[in-house]
């Protein structure tokens, strides 16, 4: 898809052949290890190190035209300032040369290197990022056009900040905070990096979006707070951030600096594509008043039904191309397939009314590990998460990957985009 065209007019018309169908491998890295906290590298895990020509291919079988695929950090900056690229230099050129499928990096799936300190709490982080960023970019412009300087700002903010659970076991407000101010200056300043050296480099920001719905009147104003942080990264980076920003007080009373926001601000980034994540079991969030009288939080919308509503709130306020970076569904094939079919008729239905949904992407391609056996000490197999289009194959014999029944629904759409996904309507034409 020629992306071009949209930093130089977004309102442009695209046609379905230009459409971004993708899925993603994933590639969460927690190295850090300590009492009661395994090692999670996904990569590892799942034996992608080893079989990474079998596992790409799958994405050339299925009709794709890109994959998100992520960079260890951790491996292949060793020791700071010390590249190790001999890995990555097999698998980004098979990627392109041979599979031909645009790769979205992940430049950062949380990954912090073990030699970093304290890791994104680490004032030296933002720097240290941004020179990782563009040592990457000196090496794989010539291959490489759409990067994601850092997947999911709030997950990252909200293990590592708030909830203590991943380095560097921070707690509270004030750790959120902390995290989100500097993953949002590591960024910018990461981006500004890469942009000096490829200037037509395309930014998709990702993040973890979602919905949060009351049945109360009185907690209606909670419920738009709690927007507001699903919001707080790409309006940080963005300009957007001002002082009469609802969050700008919570900001300052945890220890934010106002003069680091409004450098933000000076330094902000045009958002080329703003990455959705959303999955219809856990995104959206309905609060409550428990039994103790404290605020709770319950998943709700288990169909995921505001998916059209979340993409265009974010349209409505970025007004930037939007891409649905990660989604898939828990339960039984059927119930995937009915998702499937739900959320890309959903898009088809937006595109028609002129918000520019460019690309779609399964998350993930295949089985990954469940983030929670970090934190137990169960053997492996207890943990395979089955979300992707294809299934580990646990046998010990016959192929590696088996195909779930989504695997003929994905190439069906891949190869029929005009009937699926239709023609984005210019602005123009919108009544």
């Amino acid at each position: 898809m020629d992306l071009n065209g949209f930093k130089a007019s977004s309102r442009e018309c695209h046609g379905p052949e230009d459409f971004l169908w993708a899925a993603g491998i994933e590639n969460t890295f927690v190295p850090q290890t300590r009492p009661g906290h395994r090692a999670l590298d996904e990569y590892e895990l799942m034996g992608h190190y080893e079989n990474w020509r079998v596992d790409l291919r799958l994405a050339k079988d299925l009709g794709l035209n890109a994959l998100r695929w992520g960079i260890p950090w951790h491996r292949v900056e060793p020791e700071e300032g010390r590249f190790d690229w001999s890995w990555t230099d097999k698998v980004i050129k098979y990627l392109v040369e041979e599979v031909g499928v645009e790769p979205i990096i992940d430049l950062m799936h949380y990954g912090c290197p073990l030699w970093l300190r304290k890791e994104f709490a680490n004032k030296r982080f933002p720097d240290l990022m941004a020179a990782y960023s563009a040592a990457f970019a000196e090496r794989y412009h010539s291959l490489i056009k759409y990067y994601t300087p850092l997947n999911e700002p709030i997950i990252n903010s909200l293990m590592c900040g708030m909830r203590g659970a991943w380095p560097p076991y921070m707690r509270g407000d004030k750790g959120y905070v902390r995290i989100m101010l500097q993953i949002a200056r590591g960024i910018v300043r990461s981006v500004e990096r890469i942009r000096a050296i490829d200037p037509d480099a395309i930014m998709v920001y990702v993040e973890a979006a979602g919905l949060t719905r009351t049945v109360r009147d009185d907690l209606v104003s909670v419920a738009q707070e709690e927007e507001s942080r699903g919001y707080l990264c790409f309006d940080l980076i963005s300009g957007r951030f001002k002082h009469d920003h609802l969050l700008f007080s919570w900001l300052v009373r945890n220890g934010t600096n106002p003069d680091v926001i409004f450098e933000l601000a000076d330094k902000k980034v045009e958002l080329d594509i703003v990455g959705l994540n959303f999955y219809p079991q856990w995104s959206t969030k309905q609060l409550y008043i428990d039994n103790r009288g404290q605020l709770g939080f319950r998943e709700t919308e288990q169909e995921g039904g505001g998916f059209g509503e979340l993409i265009r709130k974010y349209y409505d306020r970025f007004q930037t191309p939007i891409m649905i970076t990660e989604t898939s569904a828990v339960g039984s094939d059927d119930i995937r397939e009915t998702w499937l079919e739900f959320s890309v008729e959903t898009i088809k239905s937006l595109r028609e009314d002129g918000i520019p949904v460019i690309g779609y992407t399964w998350f993930p391609l295949f089985t990954m590990i469940d983030w929670r056996y970090r934190f137990s000490t169960e053997p492996l197999e207890n943990f395979y998460l089955e979300l992707g289009l294809y299934h580990l194959n646990r046998n010990g014999s016959g192929p590696r990957w088996i195909a779930s029944p989504l695997v003929e629904r994905i190439r069906h759409f891949t190869q029929n985009s005009a009937e699926f996904i239709g023609r984005l309507k210019p602005q123009h034409e919108k009544v």
